[in-house]
């Protein structure tokens, strides 16, 4: 039986959940509705993943009881929280890479003839899923391989939709998508809304919280704090609530300079196949330089040119005045070139999800560990322990399954591990996607002591604020080329976004002297 419309459609009680000795969510009440988009905030580690996974049918609560429809359920798996009309969008994505898009928007359910899989029929619900999502451009037959980012994200939101939910949980849906797809989005959300779908939205970027959600919950060390209507709370409020203390100086202060650093990282000239041309970049000693843009302008190719992911790339680098060729990852991060990637997906490309979170932090500089041919189990004990006091990564164990920790606390292992390595040159692919307020804060706070002690940081971030708080100073990438540099007062949002757009530079002046 539906529920009335004034009953939840999900009502938790008392729901409890503990991993070993840590306690993830502690007798937790919890509601949301149908047609309505509910926020739930929280830093990471305040247990809005065990809620998730909760509700999903991932796990199952120690204590408490879920109603869903007015019923109570106790999901054992995923498929049967599916079946109910409960669907999540996780953070981490689900998609098959070596899958067609087509394959993958109805891995549980294929369409069938004869008993066989009907690929045509397949392939036309995955043409009106993509359209229903603004994706006409994607081709059902191409392998998710093949796309980027932010194309793998709106197949799985199209995934999603394909099951006909009545519950639709996203989790940092676009914190991997353009801004173009991320208009998408919100249309598809408030049309959803409008179909008397309810929607759980977890979201670590306060904009998109005030753009769509009608309720806020709030979460903090597996407690719900409080719930309340979009707009009755302040933005320093809402982030008071999530990490327990007063919210300010979110950046730390920039040095004044009486003069450029000395240059650490020189790029001359780069250029690689037809993404990358003609470009060139100092960075100097203490200096954190960012890379801002449209998202798909060059930036990450950049970074990974560097760092010698890729094939090909024409043009010089030179370090601390000496020329230098990173060929591979491994030259790359050799003590002579001194450099560090910290990359865009930390599951995937920064970390071994099995093996424990010692062996993460210390895995990239056992070399500075080893004694002759044995690593130094002491050295390496007490370098693990002070990554984990300097950067608060909130564990139980070191010897725990790396996996088990929140997407934040994931983030500051990558980032411990190359510290570890001393380098003198730090790349970041938008560490902060996906990552809460507070651990966001600490971070920003650990870049300015990091460049304060000499590092020379490359920063790519899809934030504008972050390049505007963070950077001294700001290329701005189009096309693959350096449309335009920008110092001082005139890192501003209105300079970020015309440059970003290829407007002329006469247009690219300090906010304050706009009219």
């Amino acid at each position: 039986m539906a529920p009335s419309p004034a009953a939840p459609l999900l009502q938790l009680r008392n729901i409890s959940k503990a991993y070993g000795g840590v306690k993830a969510l502690t007798d937790v009440d919890f509601a949301t509705g149908a047609a309505s988009i509910h926020a739930v905030l929280g830093e990471n580690g305040a247990g809005k993943s065990t809620l998730i996974k909760i509700i999903s049918g991932v796990t199952r609560p120690d204590a408490g009881t879920v109603a869903f429809e007015g019923r109570e359920v106790a999901f054992a798996t995923p498929q049967e929280a599916n079946a109910a009309g409960i669907v999540t969008i996780f953070q981490e994505l689900s998609v098959m890479p070596d899958l067609s898009v087509a394959d993958n928007i109805s891995i549980t359910r294929p369409p069938r003839r004869l008993g066989l899989i009907d690929h045509r029929a397949q392939r036309r619900r995955a043409e009106e899923l993509l359209a229903r999502v603004g994706c006409e451009d994607i081709n059902p037959i191409e392998r998710v391989r093949n796309l980027p980012l932010s194309r793998r994200q709106m197949v799985e939101i199209a995934k999603a939709l394909g099951r006909n939910p009545k519950l639709l949980i996203l989790d940092e849906a676009t914190s991997a998508l353009t801004a173009a797809d991320v208009e998408r989005v919100y249309g598809i959300l408030h049309k959803l809304r409008s179909e008397g779908l309810g929607l759980l939205y977890i979201s670590h970027r306060m904009h998109e919280i005030k753009e769509l959600a009608d309720t806020i919950s709030v979460f903090r060390n597996g407690r719900h704090v409080e719930t309340f209507p979009t707009g009755t709370r302040n933005d320093e409020a809402i982030i008071g609530m999530m990490i327990g203390r007063e919210y300010k100086n979110v950046y730390p202060p920039k040095p004044v300079r009486a003069a450029p650093p000395a240059p650490v990282l020189e790029v001359r000239n780069l250029g690689w196949v037809d993404r990358l041309h003609d470009i060139s970049v100092t960075v100097g000693k203490g200096e954190i330089v960012g890379l801002g843009g449209l998202d798909g302008q060059g930036q990450r190719e950049l970074l990974l040119a560097l760092f010698g992911v890729l094939r090909g790339v024409e043009g010089s680098v030179e370090v601390e005045g000496r020329p230098v060729k990173p060929g591979s990852p491994a030259a790359a991060t050799r003590r002579d070139v001194g450099m560090a990637l910290i990359p865009e997906d930390r599951k995937t490309e920064g970390l071994m999800l099995p093996m424990s979170i010692g062996d993460n932090i210390s895995l990239t500089a056992l070399r500075k560990l080893t004694r002759g041919v044995v690593i130094d189990a002491g050295a390496e004990k007490s370098s693990i322990a002070a990554m984990v006091e300097k950067l608060q990564i909130k564990i139980g164990s070191v010897a725990d399954p790396v996996a088990t920790l929140s997407g934040g606390n994931q983030q500051k292992v990558v980032i411990a591990k190359w510290l570890l390595t001393a380098a003198r040159i730090l790349l970041l692919n938008d560490p902060t996607r996906g990552i809460d307020v507070g651990t966001k804060q600490e971070i920003y706070r650990l870049l300015r002591q990091l460049a304060d002690q000499g590092t020379a940081i490359l920063f790519y971030s899809t934030d504008y604020d972050e390049l505007i708080g963070c950077c001294d100073r700001v290329l701005i990438l189009y096309g693959g080329r350096v449309a335009r540099v920008l110092e001082g007062e005139a890192i501003s949002e209105k300079n970020i976004v015309s440059a970003s757009f290829n407007l002329a530079a006469s247009e690219a002046v300090p906010a304050e002297a706009a009219p």
